[in-house]
């Protein structure tokens, strides 16, 4: 388990995390989703022991991670800006990686560099961004750590690549309990991975859910009302965010299913139905609440 505690970073006078404290349980896809500049890569550098905290800390099953060997064994750490030592090979990379992590499957290794298509004897400075990416997503996995930090691991990687990277991950979760931590913008892309989401906005969290739980309590209402009724005449029902095209109201409501069918139903509507959010429109909605408003960017 990885418990962040009142964790703080600045960098001068700009507050990257603050006092920010989450736990992220071993078994479960934790997505960490955020605004620009929410901190998500400040945090991931944290955890792996990159960053010192100002002041907080986090630990691995209570192990301090600065400084601490022991605990950055159980963790692999891909960057956001992939770095490889200069003039190397994946060839090169896997010695470096394998004097680390004594547990590294070299004989793995190998056949994922072939099947990926790789050519191990290759100087990564000539690979495309998608292929240093692969590498550093098969080094991580061939590390067999329990958690592998991710920062925006599927960007640059085209659809094909994308799936099996997610395949390698679910594989290895159900074999060995990996732990992955993705931070990404691409919501689309975690929705489908993670079971467990942590939103982040100016350096704080706003909510830490399961995916599943999160879905089930905000919901989107497309109705067609009474004459003369409006959107605040719904007793009972908590409204996030309406929108209006003509008669067609749309609205983003907190509650459970039953709760919402049971208050709309009471307004006897000349039209209702209940959509599910996508991650991207739940995001949207909880960032709306704290002020980041898509139209106040625009206007």
């Amino acid at each position: 388990m990885i418990e962040a505690i009142n964790l703080t970073k600045k960098f001068d006078d700009i507050t990257a995390v603050d006092n920010l404290s989450a736990v992220i349980r071993d078994g479960s896809v934790f997505g960490l989703i955020g605004t620009n500049g929410a901190g998500k890569s400040t945090f991931l550098r944290m955890a792996s022991g990159v960053l010192r905290p100002d002041s907080g800390s986090i630990r691995i099953d209570g192990q301090e991670v600065f400084e601490n060997e022991a605990a950055k064994r159980r963790f692999f750490y891909i960057s956001d800006d992939q770095y490889f030592l200069s003039n190397t090979t994946p060839g090169d990379m896997l010695s470096y990686y394998r004097s680390f992590y004594p547990d590294f499957d070299t004989e793995r290794f190998h056949l994922l560099i072939k099947n990926f298509g790789l050519d191990e004897k290759r100087k990564i400075n000539t690979f495309s961004k998608g292929m240093k990416k692969q590498v550093s997503v098969i080094c991580g996995i061939c590390a067999r750590t329990d958690y592998l930090f991710c920062d925006e691991t599927f960007d640059g990687l085209d659809p094909v690549m994308r799936q099996a990277v997610k395949s390698l991950f679910a594989n290895d979760m159900e074999e060995r309990h990996l732990t992955p931590i993705i931070a990404s913008h691409n919501l689309r892309e975690l929705e489908d991975i993670c079971d467990h989401v942590g939103l982040l906005h100016r350096g704080g969290i706003l909510l830490s859910r399961d995916l599943d739980e999160m879905k089930m309590n905000i919901h989107k209402v497309q109705c067609v009302l009474k004459d003369g009724m409006e959107a605040a005449d719904l007793v009972g029902l908590d409204i996030v965010k309406t929108d209006r095209r003509g008669r067609l109201l749309t609205l983003t409501v907190r509650g459970s299913l039953s709760e919402v069918e049971h208050c709309m139903q009471t307004a006897e509507p000349v039209f209702y139905e209940t959509i599910p959010l996508s991650l991207e429109e739940i995001f949207i909605s909880e960032t709306e609440v704290v002020g980041y408003d898509v139209k106040k960017l625009i206007f």
